[in-house]
């Protein structure tokens, strides 16, 4: 499975991004999805994830009530809606794609790995 993802860029606090993934090569709808970040001498955080019918979520307690997690089966796309951003939201942001669980997923056990987006939000 490949994953590409996009949607980064620079941002003033407060302001809002979208972050898309696309997979190929593989059956979507049978990954658990899910987004990380790693922001410079930090390491690999998990930040949201989603069911493989989109129908549960599940956040970092740090994006709670700021970012959503979507996903659309039928465009092979899981989305990441970043609203009032900071600057501890500065990070490469990383999608993520497991057979497994949720909860695999929140401990950072994923199957494959996209290439990154950088989100830096200036204060």
């Amino acid at each position: 499975v490949q994953l590409q993802a996009c949607g980064g860029g620079l941002v003033q606090a407060g302001g809002s991004l979208r972050l898309s993934c696309t997979a190929s090569g593989g059956t979507f709808g049978s990954y658990v999805m899910g987004w990380f970040r790693q922001a410079p001498g930090k390491e690999r955080e998990f930040v949201a994830a989603i069911s493989r019918g989109g129908l549960t979520t599940y956040y970092a307690d740090s994006v709670k009530g700021r970012f959503t997690i979507s996903r659309d089966n039928a465009k092979n796309t899981v989305y990441l809606q970043m609203n009032s951003l900071n600057a501890e939201d500065t990070a490469v942001y990383y999608c993520a794609a497991r057979k497994g669980t949720a909860v695999q997923v929140m401990g950072v056990q994923v199957d494959y790995w996209g290439q990154g987006t950088q989100v830096t939000v200036s204060s």
